[in-house]
C-alpha cells in the first residue's frame, strides 16, 4: 500500500517534507479532499492538482496549505488555516500541497518542491 503514496521534498533546502502524500488529480478525489478526516499526521498530506484555492468548510482540524506553480515553485503559503475558512484565489498557483498544521514550517515562498514515488 505504501506504493500509493508520494514523498514530498523541499528541493531548495534538501529536506523531506512528508512521506505519505496522496495525489488528488481527478474530479472526485479533488472534491473529496480531506473531508471526513479527523486529523492529519505530520507525515501525511494531499497534493491537489489542479487547484488555485481551497476551502475548509466541514473540516475538523487546521492545516498548512502550500500553493505551487507548474514548476513546483512555492508561490504562497497559508499556515494554520482553520476550519470554516477559505483561501483567496492564488494567482500563478497550479496545485496545492495540504499538510498537517505546522508541517510547512521549513518551506518558504520561492522554494522548489519535488514529489517522488516511494
Amino acid at each position: 500500500m505504501d506504493n500509493l503514496f508520494l514523498v514530498a521534498f523541499n528541493k531548495t533546502r534538501g529536506l523531506k517534507v512528508a512521506e505519505k502524500i496522496v495525489k488528488a488529480d481527478t474530479w472526485e478525489s479533488r472534491s473529496r479532499g480531506l473531508l471526513g478526516r479527523k486529523s492529519l499526521s505530520r507525515e501525511e498530506g494531499m497534493w491537489i492538482i489542479p487547484c488555485a484555492m481551497i476551502h475548509m468548510f466541514f473540516m475538523k482540524f487546521a492545516i498548512d496549505a502550500v500553493f505551487i506553480d507548474r514548476q513546483n515553485r512555492v508561490v504562497r503559503i497559508f499556515r494554520k488555516l482553520k476550519p470554516w475558512r477559505a483561501t483567496p484565489w492564488v494567482w500563478g498557483a497550479y496545485s496545492v500541497l495540504e499538510l498537517a498544521e505546522g508541517a510547512a514550517e521549513q518551506i518558504s515562498k520561492g522554494d522548489v518542491l519535488e514529489f517522488r514515488s516511494k
